[in-house]
């Protein structure tokens, strides 16, 4: 397996807003999306060691859509999270406070074998930025 990608956001709110953004299935379903063109209609996240993360990831016109599925391996609340999904791959999530009201939000992820790794980085890196919009004007 390739070594991870990286992507990173500095949030402008504070450490608590920005976990409970990133964890909570109502605010998931507002940002977890690449493109405009897709929207994540429903998301479940049962945060605990063994619980499962589950968000429906689909395109607006209803040609194209899957399950995001992870089971969490470690939780520090407030501050980091690991996952695998169904495929083996994990992803690590660290949230990090920053002077004043910043949050640092680093997301390392296993990549897959089928798209090339500029593309997978970009389409995590543009759900981060909505992620950050969203977190910053709500």
């Amino acid at each position: 397996m390739s070594e991870k990608i990286t992507i990173t956001a500095t949030v402008h709110a504070d450490a608590k807003k920005t976990w409970d953004y990133y964890t909570q299935p109502e605010k998931i379903t507002k940002w977890n999306f690449a493109d405009p063109s897709w929207h994540c209609p429903s998301a479940s996240n049962d945060m605990r060691v063994g619980g499962k993360y589950i968000a429906r990831m689909e395109a607006k016109d209803g040609s194209f859509g899957f399950d995001f599925e992870a089971i969490y391996d470690a939780i520090k609340v407030g501050e980091s999270f690991t996952y695998t999904m169904p495929d083996g791959r994990q992803v690590d999530a660290l949230f990090k406070k920053e002077g004043g009201d910043k949050t640092a939000v680093i997301i390392s992820f296993d990549p897959e074998g089928e798209n090339p790794l500029d593309l997978q980085k970009a389409g995590w890196q543009a759900i981060l930025d909505n992620f950050k919009k969203y977190t910053e004007t709500n």
